[in-house]
C-alpha cells in the first residue's frame, strides 16, 4: 500500500519535489500520514499547525502531539493558539467558518515571511463527498458541486484520492500513531451529520459510493471548464472595463446578453464572484428602468440605459463627505490617491494631471463630491457651467457620478473634476511663478 501512496504523489505532483512546502497538520491520521509520505520522499517540508483551544485540554494535546512528530521525524514546526470563540462572535461568523478564515490567513503569513512555495493539506476522498453534499444542501451552482480541487493557487491537496479507510489502513499497516479528535464522532455540526448519519446509508445503497462519486465529480469539474471558457470568449463582446478615467467601472451591454440563449445564467456566471445574493433581482435589471440598483456586500450593479455598471461600494461616495488637503502636503491616498509637487514647467498632460497656479489657491484644499448648484469653468471652454449639465453632456450614469470627486479650493471653488476636467480659474500658464502638478492615480 506505500508503494501505492508513493507512486500517485511522485507520478501526478511531480512540481512538488524540489520547491518548499508548508504541511497544514491537525494531528489528525490523515495529516500524520501525509507527513510520514513527504519525509520519506524527502521533501522539503514544515509543519504548520492551530490550537483553536476548542477542545479544553484535547486542544492543546494535539500541538504537544505535533510539536512532538516534528522533533521525531527532524521537521520544523510552526504553531500557534487562537481565541476562535471570541473571535468568531466579534466577526459574527461560524466556528467553523472563523477556524477557517484564521487558519488560512496564518498559513499566509508563514508562507510570505518564509518563503514556501505550497500549503498542502490533507483533504481525503469522504471531505470531498461531504463538501459537496453540504453544497448540495444549501444550494448551488454548478462550482459548488465539483468537489474540493486538488490544486487551487498555492494549495494542494495530495490525498483527493484516497478515501480515509485506506488512510487508516495504512498508518496501522506502517505503525504510525495519530490523535483521534473526539469532536468528530458528535453529530453537532452539519459535516458531521453528512459523515455519520446520511453517508453510511447512501454507502449501503451503492458500495462503490466514493469511487462513483469521484468520477462524477471529474465530470462535473470538465463541465464547469466548458462553461468557463464559454464565458471567457463571450466576455470580450458583452463587458467594457475601465471606460471611467477616474474609478473602476465594469459595463456589461445589455442587448448583447439578451440576445443569448439564457441571459440570467450568463448573469450569474458572469457576476457570481462578486457577492450577489439576490439574482433575480440582478436578472430583472435587464428591464427595469434608469437608475435602479442592486447591491452585494462589496459591489453595486446599476441599471443605466443600455447597460449595467458593476463597481465596488464605497463608503465614502455620501455626498456630505469632504476631506482637506493641507498645505506642504505631497500625497494623499484617502479617499483617493493625489500626489501634489511644485515644478518649473509642466511635462506631461492627460486628463490625470493638471497644472495650477499656485498663488491662486487657497490652503486647505477641499476633496468632495458634486452638490446641487455646483458650477465650473470647464477648460478650453468660454464660460461657467453648471455641474450637473457637464455630466449630463458627458452621459454620466448615476453611479459615475456618485463616484467622481472634485479637487476645490479652500472657498469651495472648484480646481478640477478629477480625472475629467480641469477649471480655466486655477489653470497655471507659461509665466506663472509658482506651479504645482497634481496627479491622480487609481
Amino acid at each position: 500500500m506505500q508503494q501505492k501512496f508513493l507512486h500517485h504523489i511522485e507520478n501526478k505532483f511531480p512540481f512538488l519535489k524540489d520547491k518548499k512546502l508548508l504541511i497544514a497538520i491537525s494531528g489528525g491520521v490523515d495529516s500524520v500520514v501525509l507527513t510520514h509520505l513527504l519525509s520519506n520522499l524527502n521533501f522539503t517540508i514544515a509543519l504548520a499547525h492551530c490550537n483553536f483551544k476548542l477542545r479544553d485540554t484535547e486542544s492543546n494535546l494535539d500541538e504537544e502531539f505535533v510539536k512532538k512528530l516534528g522533533k521525531q521525524l527532524n521537521i520544523k514546526t510552526f504553531t500557534t493558539q487562537f481565541e476562535t470563540e471570541k473571535f468568531a462572535t466579534k466577526n459574527k461568523q461560524s466556528i467553523q467558518i472563523a477556524a477557517r478564515n484564521l487558519r488560512y490567513s496564518w498559513f499566509e503569513e508563514i508562507v510570505e515571511k518564509h518563503q514556501f512555495d505550497y500549503v498542502l493539506t490533507a483533504h481525503h476522498a469522504d471531505d470531498n463527498l461531504e463538501t459537496f453534499l453540504i453544497n448540495l444542501t444549501r444550494g448551488t451552482g454548478l462550482e459548488g458541486l465539483t468537489g474540493i480541487p486538488e490544486v487551487n493557487s498555492n494549495i494542494v491537496r495530495l490525498l483527493l484520492s484516497f478515501s480515509r479507510d485506506e488512510i487508516v489502513a495504512f498508518a496501522k499497516e506502517n505503525n504510525i500513531i495519530w490523535r483521534e479528535d473526539q469532536s468528530n464522532s458528535s453529530t453537532k455540526y452539519i459535516r458531521n451529520k453528512i459523515r455519520h448519519q446520511v453517508i453510511p446509508v447512501l454507502k449501503e445503497i451503492n458500495p462503490s459510493l466514493l469511487e462513483i462519486f469521484g468520477k462524477t465529480s471529474e465530470y462535473l469539474q470538465e463541465s464547469q471548464q466548458i462553461i468557463n471558457d464559454r464565458i471567457e470568449k463571450i466576455s470580450d463582446k458583452i463587458l467594457v472595463k475601465n471606460l471611467s478615467t477616474a474609478f473602476e467601472i465594469t459595463k456589461i451591454n445589455i442587448l448583447k446578453i439578451n440576445q443569448l440563449s439564457n441571459p440570467k445564467a450568463y448573469l450569474y456566471q458572469l457576476l457570481k464572484t462578486y457577492n450577489f445574493t439576490e439574482w433575480n433581482d440582478v436578472y430583472h435589471l435587464l428591464s427595469a428602468q434608469s437608475g435602479k440598483q442592486v447591491f452585494s456586500k462589496t459591489h453595486c450593479l446599476l441599471k443605466d440605459r443600455d447597460f449595467l455598471i458593476l463597481s465596488k461600494r464605497d463608503s465614502s461616495t455620501a455626498l456630505e463627505t469632504v476631506f482637506t488637503i493641507e498645505k506642504n502636503t505631497t500625497e494623499i491616498t484617502n479617499p483617493i490617491h493625489l500626489k501634489i509637487e511644485e515644478v518649473e514647467k509642466e511635462s506631461e498632460k492627460n486628463t490625470k494631471i493638471i497644472y495650477v497656479d499656485q498663488e491662486k489657491i487657497t490652503f486647505p484644499l477641499k476633496l468632495r463630491k458634486w452638490q446641487n448648484g455646483d458650477i465650473f469653468y470647464p477648460s478650453k471652454m468660454n464660460g461657467k457651467k453648471k455641474l450637473s449639465k457637464y455630466f449630463k453632456d458627458q452621459k454620466f450614469s448615476l453611479l459615475e457620478k456618485q463616484n467622481t470627486w472634485l479637487l476645490c479650493n479652500n472657498d469651495n471653488r472648484i480646481l478640477w473634476v478629477i480625472g475629467f476636467r480641469q477649471d480655466n480659474r486655477f489653470l497655471a500658464k507659461k509665466n506663472t511663478l509658482k506651479m504645482l502638478k497634481i496627479s491622480f492615480f487609481h
